[in-house]
């Protein structure tokens, strides 16, 4: 919004404020727009301007990350998070490779109003599938450590006081009240439809950012998540064929889902 838009921080304070109001109400939400009115207190500029891109981490991301890929969960949009903030840590390499790296020819630029709705949109559905990615590991380390977590009562307690509260968790406690045995937040009624609303805008929002060489991990990978999720066929059939031809892994064919696993020497 600020290098494609030119929102400038009171504008973006504005914009946060009146979502804050809306689907997208949060506790987030709300502090990122207080933060864009903070003026600096050493110049005429704003505060957020002058903090150095450098994120720090204490660990959590990590952990749930790490504890993703034991339980054998894709979590791509909190991966993504996690690298950003990496990716941030690295600022003389970033400062050097500016130097160096063009990046994409200039592209058409719409108009703020219409960018501002697009990032809502985009925000709001990368956001039901971050929650859908991070129930769906609550779900499998329940199961397997015997938990016995309630999905709707984890909701009501984030939704009573948690940095991740917001207005969304509403519908989650309302999906899993409908199916307490939801195999996905993606795939309750309401749920579902939600996305479909933000989804055009979504795309367009992802594609947009590309063209102007804006890195945009989290929405990106939401949707990747996403687009993997609805597919019932997915290209690591070549995969699955690869493993088997450079390492013998062995492979399960489609037509014949009895015979178990086969080898196949497919380098003769």
């Amino acid at each position: 919004m600020k290098r494609v838009g030119s929102f400038d921080p009171p504008a973006l304070a504005e914009v946060f404020g009146r979502w804050n109001k809306g689907p997208l109400e949060s506790f987030l939400i709300d502090l990122t727009a207080q933060i864009f009115a903070v003026k600096d207190g050493r110049s005429d500029g704003w505060l957020v301007d002058k903090v150095l891109d450098q994120a720090g981490s204490k660990g959590t991301g990590k952990w749930t990350v790490q504890v993703a890929l034991d339980l054998g969960v894709a979590v791509p949009s909190i991966a993504a998070a996690l690298d950003a903030r990496v990716m941030s840590s690295i600022k003389a390499q970033r400062v050097e490779a500016s130097a160096h790296l063009a990046g994409p020819p200039p592209a058409v630029r719409p108009q703020p109003d219409a960018l501002a709705a697009d990032v809502h949109d985009a925000l709001l559905g990368a956001k039901v599938l971050a929650y859908a990615q991070g129930m769906s590991l609550v779900r499998a380390a329940s199961d397997k450590y015997k938990w016995g977590i309630v999905a709707q009562e984890l909701a009501r307690i984030w939704k009573g006081g948690c940095i991740i509260r917001a207005r969304f968790l509403d519908s989650m406690m309302r999906a899993y009240e409908r199916d307490p045995g939801l195999t996905n937040l993606v795939l309750d009624p309401d749920i579902r439809a939600q996305i479909a609303h933000t989804e055009v805008a979504w795309r367009r929002l992802v594609g947009l950012a590309q063209h102007h060489g804006i890195p945009v991990p989290a929405m990106s990978a939401s949707l990747a998540w996403y687009d993997s999720y609805r597919t019932a066929e997915l290209p690591q059939n070549l995969t699955q064929a690869q493993r088997d031809a450079f390492g013998s892994h062995t492979y399960q064919r489609n037509d014949a889902p009895g015979e178990g696993y086969v080898h196949t020497d497919w380098l003769t």
